[in-house]
């Protein structure tokens, strides 16, 4: 299995492609969508054998705390605000990156992340 296969057999550049099209189908994931301020909204948008795929509304403040995937890749599409992606480094400090509106940034297998919200307005992103 190449480094850039997922456990269930999707490679990483399939979990981009497929956290694209579904954020270009809005009319799939608003329905879905709930900003809360005391609880981060998480809502299933698509299950089958190899994937699943999440939306999660984010509000000031939230946070998903560190975890890992369970050897499996993820995809992060924001398609409303800003979000950060931050993961825990053997040999210093958590790096992070930003994502904006319409920035998909990728995790690969084995990586301890956590993701929290950016800015100063409500966000929305998926996850797959």
């Amino acid at each position: 299995m190449s480094s850039a296969t997922v456990a269930g057999g999707l490679a990483v550049r399939d979990l981009h492609e497929l956290v694209r099209e579904l954020a270009d189908d809005r009319e799939q994931w608003v329905p879905l969508v709930r900003h809360d301020p005391h609880q981060r909204g998480v809502a299933l948008l698509l299950r089958d054998d190899q994937v699943e795929v999440w939306v999660l509304s984010w509000m000031p403040g939230q946070d998903t705390g560190y975890h890992d995937h369970g050897g499996s890749a993820a995809a992060i599409c924001v398609t409303e605000g800003e979000i950060c992606e931050e993961r825990l480094s053997f040999v210093g400090p958590p790096r992070g990156q930003t994502l904006g509106e319409d920035d998909i940034g990728v995790v690969p297998a084995l990586h301890i992340h956590r993701v929290y919200h950016a800015g100063a307005v409500p966000s929305v992103s998926i996850h797959a």
